[in-house]
């Protein structure tokens, strides 16, 4: 019986949150992608990667929207279990969907669907002052929670697009007093998306939990890239912090380890791949 898990390197023990909160307080970086389907899931193991998103981005990579506001809660279950299956070392985490935790009580719906029908180990949500009861209603249930903060996706129709966060003096303040709201109320990580590099290290080291960021500069616990991104795949115009690591690579899985290589070094992201 689950010969497929016994046959699995026992050398290379699953990531667990208590391997990320050793990683940051080592000074270790985490290195995080996204990932959507089993077969590349089975290479983003295979290339060391410790945190694996499931993400909501499928919506616009995988399906074509220009938003991921149209993904669903059906949507996130199918991938999840997809790559669920392709997975062994890396901790899975998986995004809650647009208008799928307005109350605490959807939320946590909604978050059990991901786990017991989709195997992830930790969802993710879209966070801010609004979101700290959720968080906590969710940590009171046992369930891992990443609070997201800075430029959130599926807020872009009101906030007017993808843009970088927190620039002005106040909106610093009030995201580096969210991130510790969100803390205090149970997050066990806090993502940051398009940020000052300043700023994303304020948070870092105001912090307890591990705090991984994109576009949000080097002094974050960990990196996490679309890895679409990664790949090369991804057509028309980048945002300013991918780093395309197909360029010299021999193929899908070298391009994954010089990904995971280049945040385990420091050398991403570098000056160019960062906001001010």
């Amino acid at each position: 019986m689950y010969t497929h898990l016994q046959l699995r390197d026992s050398t290379r023990p699953p990531v667990s949150l208590a391997t990320l909160a050793r990683m940051k307080a080592q000074g270790e970086k985490i290195a995080s992608l996204t990932c959507y389907d089993a077969s590349f899931a089975t290479l983003v193991d295979e290339a060391d990667v410790d945190l694996v998103l499931v993400g909501d981005s499928l919506g616009m990579v995988i399906q074509g929207h220009d938003t991921t506001v149209p993904v669903t809660m059906d949507d996130m279950v199918y991938h999840c279990k997809a790559v669920a299956r392709g997975l062994h070392r890396p901790l899975l985490m998986a995004d809650l969907p647009f208008a799928s935790y307005p109350t605490r009580d959807v939320a946590l719906a909604n978050s059990v669907r991901l786990m017991q029908e989709g195997g992830a180990e930790i969802v993710k949500l879209e966070s801010g002052p609004s979101q700290i009861e959720v968080v906590e209603f969710l940590s009171a249930h046992d369930i891992a929670v990443c609070a997201h903060l800075g430029l959130k996706p599926q807020s872009v129709h009101k906030t007017g697009g993808f843009r970088v966060q927190g620039r002005s003096g106040d909106a610093a303040a009030a995201m580096v007093q969210a991130a510790k709201d969100l803390e205090s109320a149970g997050a066990d990580l806090i993502l940051l998306e398009c940020i000052p590099s300043e700023l994303g290290q304020r948070i870092t080291e105001a912090l307890q939990v591990p705090v991984i960021g994109i576009g949000a500069g080097p002094a974050t616990d960990g990196q996490i890239l679309v890895l679409y991104d990664v790949l090369g795949i991804t057509t028309g115009r980048k945002p300013r912090f991918v780093l395309d690591c197909m360029q010299g690579a021999s193929g899908n899985l070298d391009a994954m380890r010089r990904y995971v290589q280049a945040v385990k070094s420091l050398t991403y992201p570098a000056p160019e791949h960062c906001f001010s």
